[in-house]
This record gives C-alpha cells, sequence and structure tokens, in this order.
C-alpha cells in the first residue's frame, strides 16, 4: 500500500513509466490504482522511430503487472514524508495472523 499511496499523491505530475517490452511513454499521471494500473494523458514515446505507430495515441491505460519501471521528477519526491510512512507501514502487524 506504500507504493500506491505514494503515486497517488503524484496525480498531475509527468512521469516516464518503462514497460517490459522496453517501451518507454512520457505522460501526466491521471490516476493509479491498488494494482499500480497507470493512466497517463498528453504521452509521447521516448523512442518515436521504434515506435512509429505510437504517435497518434494521446492517453493511455497501463497495466500494472506489465510495469518495469517507473521514472519521477526528482523535486517531485518527497523523501521525509516517504521514509516517515515506510516506518509506519513496517511497524504495523503483519497482516493474515503471521507473527
Amino acid at each position: 500500500m506504500l507504493f500506491y499511496s505514494f503515486f497517488k499523491t503524484l496525480v498531475g505530475q509527468p512521469v516516464t513509466v518503462e514497460l517490459k517490452n522496453d517501451l518507454a511513454i512520457t505522460g501526466v499521471l491521471v490516476s493509479v490504482d491498488q494494482f499500480l494500473n497507470i493512466k497517463l494523458d498528453n504521452i509521447k514515446v521516448v523512442d518515436e522511430e521504434r515506435y512509429p505507430h505510437m504517435l497518434a495515441v494521446k492517453n493511455c491505460f497501463i497495466r500494472g503487472s506489465v510495469v518495469r519501471y517507473v521514472q519521477l521528477p526528482a523535486p517531485s519526491v518527497d523523501m521525509a514524508l516517504l521514509q516517515d510512512a515506510a516506518r509506519r507501514e513496517r511497524q504495523q502487524p503483519a497482516a493474515g495472523g503471521r507473527k
């Protein structure tokens, strides 16, 4: 849930998503869900020569299971908030009855 909460704070920010098939797409983050499915607007393909068929696409939905990396602009990342959230998540008891 940490990454889901973190990505929700980045809605409206430009991000670059690299897929497992090596396609990299830059766009404005519109939404993200608990499965880390991503919706982008105003997209551009990083390597337009390799993927010319993507030039006409202006927005997309990316299934979370095909994402390799998400690149974020450094000023958008609040490290103190992220570290604090990671500490709080670590302190919570494990779900499912594990001890």
